[in-house]
């Protein structure tokens, strides 16, 4: 995160775009599995309701995951500065 120059902290670009991760890689899992599911079977029917499990179950655990990551030290100060204060140091480990 960066600092304005009213004080406010503004997410950076890969902060934002995180999500945007998450979604195309559940949406690439699901391509691949309802292509092998298409080929396999030959019915239209399936490889959609594959598609659809797969991309729903991918994401939620990608979002499980990124949610069991626990936040170090700088930011959880981020988290509870009230701008007041200068952020601190990065810290090395």
């Amino acid at each position: 995160m960066t600092k304005n120059p009213d004080g406010d902290y503004r997410p950076s670009r890969r902060e934002v775009l995180r999500p945007v991760e998450y979604v195309g890689g559940a949406a690439i899992a699901a391509v691949f599995t309802s292509v092998v599911v298409l080929i396999v079977t030959r019915e239209w029917n399936l490889a959609l309701i594959t598609a659809g499990g797969v991309f729903i179950v991918v994401l939620v655990v990608l979002a499980l995951l990124a949610m069991a990551v626990k936040p170090n030290a700088s930011e959880t100060a981020e988290l509870h500065d009230d701008g007041t204060n200068p952020p601190p140091p990065p810290s090395h480990g």
